[in-house]
């Protein structure tokens, strides 16, 4: 897991103002910890606090190295242990030990400002890349492109989350998972509300314009097209959830061809068990098999009780994160 889109924000922000600022970030953890490997605290030279790394004390120490690394222009590496007794106050469930990284980003070293730079517009603009940081030297290099995506196929069981291997820390920032939601309905407009919430990069497609339209989605991709035509102009694949929302076996069964074949790491279909039952039947009428089939979350969404669109749409967007952070575990 990495940094959330407000600090990546805030980093790209002070890049482009030229503002000097430390860079807390959490190399390794053991036993429990509040804050994942690749988190991040920010300190401005205004004094600015942005991000966390862990909480209570431990926040406090580190944020006190950030403003002195900005004095020296040094690097440092912190290790903290929190015993048992001492554990609630700084946000542990139990005794845990977190190693973190303070990095001055200074105007004195245009270099490194320049690959932070680079770094974070490629994962804007959707290109895969990860920061190579050597703890010894604190050296950074960055790799891109296909170089990227070789060296990450031959370390698969990080499953593109950031880590330490001996000296030499890997800073990764996954690519936005897409949402694609097949038909414009009410429940549309509340999941496209929770999903922008969480950063997913979010479609939504249906062939009747009345509902697929900018007013009704104002801050998303819409296309009022067939499915099978809006697929043409976009990529999907593992990295996409997939839900069909329309009650219409004409524009829901295209979407689910393409979507079972592409293997969509979600897939979620709105309906009763036994709407489910007869879209069985016809994607096994389509060639599909039983195992392939069995991938659909249908009745979508986790079980909540929900029954107004909005807890509908809630219960839908809960499933998509889990299924996800399960994958990526």
């Amino acid at each position: 897991m990495s940094s959330d889109k407000k600090i990546i924000e805030k980093i790209n922000e002070y890049l482009f103002a030229k503002e000097n600022f430390a860079l807390a970030l959490v190399l390794e953890t053991w036993n429990s910890a509040p804050k994942p490997v690749g988190s991040i605290l920010l300190v401005s030279e205004s004094g600015e606090i942005s991000g966390s790394v862990s909480g209570g004390c431990v926040e406090g120490a580190v944020i006190s190295e950030a403003q002195i690394s900005l004095k020296t222009q040094k690097s440092k590496i912190l290790k903290f242990g929190v015993t048992n007794e001492d554990a609630f106050q700084v946000g542990l469930a139990c005794g845990g030990e977190i190693k973190i990284l303070i990095e001055p980003i200074t105007n004195v070293n245009n270099s490194k400002r320049e690959l932070l730079e680079r770094f974070f517009k490629n994962n804007l603009e959707g290109d895969f890349s990860i920061l190579k940081i050597c703890l010894k030297s604190s050296q950074t290099e960055l790799i891109e492109g296909e170089k990227a995506s070789k060296f990450l196929s031959k370390t698969e069981k990080y499953h593109h989350q950031s880590f330490l291997n001996g000296e030499v820390f890997y800073y990764i920032l996954p690519l936005k998972s897409k949402v694609v939601v097949v038909g414009a309905v009410h429940i549309a407009q509340y999941l496209v509300e929770f999903g922008n919430q969480f950063d997913f990069d979010i479609y939504v497609i249906d062939p009747r314009s009345s509902f697929a339209n900018k007013k009704r989605f104002p801050n998303v991709s819409v296309i009022d097209d067939w499915p099978d035509e809006a697929f043409k102009s976009i990529t999907i694949d593992e990295n996409t959830a997939f839900i069909t929302l329309t009650h219409d076996a004409k524009i829901d069964d295209i979407a689910l061809q393409t979507a079972l074949k592409a293997g969509c790491f979600y897939i979620g279909c709105l309906g009763s068990k036994k709407t489910h039952e007869k879209r069985i039947d016809r994607l096994l009428d389509m060639g599909f098999n039983k195992n392939i089939i069995n991938r659909i979350h249908a009745p979508i969404g986790l079980d909540i009780g929900s029954k107004k669109p909005n807890e509908i749409a809630l219960s839908i967007i809960a499933e998509i994160i889990k299924v996800k952070n399960i994958k990526s575990e």
